[in-house]
């Protein structure tokens, strides 16, 4: 069995490029923030569980080479962004129209189909991690011996940065969420999480 001769700087700079294109904000991104500041913390987790389930399904559809697939067929593509808009704009009205006191009352109704199932639907159809993933395979070669262990390679790093990114973004949110401010503030708050929804849906899909 031949060694596997991975290039450790290509994977370095692989990491960083990943941490800085899948870090920043986006529909993901947005929607992690505005459940963890909504729902808190075990709702959000299962958010986020489902959300690194759909996403690593997109990574791994990515580094096998299948997204010529989406290019082959456009009307999967068209699919993919109608279920993930629809859902953001679902969500956006939720967080926005979030009542704001009494605080036992603060949480509007979750999701249908639950938290877990809304985050692999949206992990699975956000073309923004398509395109993501897509650049990331294909800049960078980190196993020039092996193209199923380059892939394997890039995956589990750009799972990895995902699964730290994400979790920190979630925190932000529910640490918003535990802020104790007045009512005004809140309304203000959700109507802000509600809009960068918005602008996040229509900057990655239209």
């Amino acid at each position: 069995m031949s060694s596997i001769d991975l290039d450790s700087a290509a994977a370095v700079l692989f990491a960083i490029a990943a941490t800085g294109l899948l870090g920043s904000p986006g529909p993901a991104i947005a929607a992690l923030l505005a459940v963890g500041r909504t729902f808190g913390l075990k709702d959000g987790m299962r958010f986020y569980l489902g959300l690194q389930l759909g996403l690593g399904t997109a990574a791994a559809i990515s580094a096998a080479g299948l997204i010529s697939l989406f290019v082959a067929f456009p009307a999967v593509q068209t699919v993919m962004v109608i279920i993930a808009t629809a859902y953001l704009l679902y969500l956006a009205w939720k967080i926005g129209s979030a009542p704001v006191s009494p605080k036992a009352q603060r949480k509007p109704q979750p999701p249908r189909g639950g938290f877990l199932m809304a985050g692999v639907v949206l992990g699975m159809t956000n073309p923004k991690a398509y395109v993501a993933f897509a650049s990331l395979m294909g800049s960078y070669t980190l196993v020039t011996n092996s193209v199923s262990a380059d892939g394997v390679w890039k995956w589990g790093i750009v799972v990895t940065v995902m699964i730290v990114v994400d979790i920190l973004w979630l925190l932000a949110g529910v640490l918003l969420g535990r802020a104790n401010l007045p009512p005004f503030a809140e309304r203000v708050l959700n109507l802000s999480l509600a809009l960068m929804i918005l602008l996040a849906a229509l900057l990655a899909f239209l």
